[in-house]
């Protein structure tokens, strides 16, 4: 029972970061990213095609957060263009038509050119005793990188000026465009910084288990679930609900079964939803 907790931390962390990403995009900007997950597969690809061509991790990582980053910037500065001109219910219902047609053309795009393509990052090195369950490097590495990635994420949006900047749009935008603040800018900023964290997870997540081409929905899915459970515009929600599904997730596997696992998960947001309509935490940022 143990393994399986510990496993589920590990699990929980990576979807924690996942969730992060998504959050944030809807605090600023009031838009459900649909392409999230498929942002995350888009740098995991871009990263094994490099390593393929005989770079090393070092600098397949760096291109493949780029490359992630890049996509969900253009994204921003073209097609949600429009969305940010609109207000209220008509905001999030064109935003979120618009950028599941971005995830599905990624995801046509990596189903056609790399159809059995996949990120697998390998950590040598003898398991590590955790309370007395060996852990495998690769799941300690991971779990360290979503662990380092969420300080420096608290830091970043407690204790910089642009990261107060990007709470006082999550919080009220119209109060901080009058102090001064540039809404645009920063969600062009944030969108990079979420696409980066997807490609992030894409590498922490490959130190697991392999991130094949066609992981894209099911990252979304995963990242929705964990956005709604945290509250949406909440990061530490975010964190908080992904390590607590991620337990869910594996004892649910480990007990019921693979094939039950997404119907738990599901019945955990509507859950949410219904109960504490504003997240476990039930505050934003």
């Amino acid at each position: 029972m143990k393994a399986v907790f510990l496993d589920g931390i590990v699990l929980g962390l990576q979807m924690g970061l996942l969730g992060v990403g998504l959050t944030l995009i809807y605090g600023l900007g009031g838009v459900l990213n649909l392409s999230h997950g498929q942002f995350a597969v888009l740098g995991a690809i871009v990263m094994a095609r490099v390593l393929q061509h005989g770079a090393s991790l070092w600098m397949a990582v760096p291109l493949g957060l780029l490359a992630a980053a890049a996509v969900a910037v253009l994204s921003d500065l073209t097609i949600m263009q429009p969305v940010y001109r609109l207000r209220g219910e008509a905001r999030v219902l064109l935003g979120l038509l618009l950028m599941l047609g971005v995830g599905t053309i990624i995801d046509g795009y990596l189903e056609w050119k790399y159809p059995i393509e996949a990120l697998n990052i390998r950590i040598s090195g003898d398991p590590i005793s955790i309370i007395g369950v060996p852990m495998r490097v690769g799941s300690l590495v991971a779990s360290a990188i979503a662990l380092a990635a969420g300080a420096a994420l608290f830091v970043f949006l407690r204790y910089t000026t642009f990261g107060r900047a990007t709470r006082s749009i999550i919080e009220d935008e119209e109060g901080a465009r009058l102090c001064g603040i540039n809404p645009a800018l920063v969600r062009t900023l944030i969108f990079g910084l979420s696409g980066a964290l997807a490609g992030l997870v894409a590498v922490s997540r490959a130190m697991t288990s392999p991130v094949i081409s066609t992981a894209g929905v099911e990252l979304t899915i995963l990242a929705l679930i964990v956005a709604v459970v945290g509250g949406l515009g909440s990061v530490s929600g975010a964190f908080v609900a992904g390590v607590l599904l991620g337990i869910v997730n594996t004892v649910s596997a480990f007990y019921i079964g693979t094939y039950i696992t997404t119907i738990v998960l599901l019945a955990a947001a509507a859950l949410t939803i219904v109960f504490r309509p504003a997240g476990i935490l039930g505050r934003r940022a």
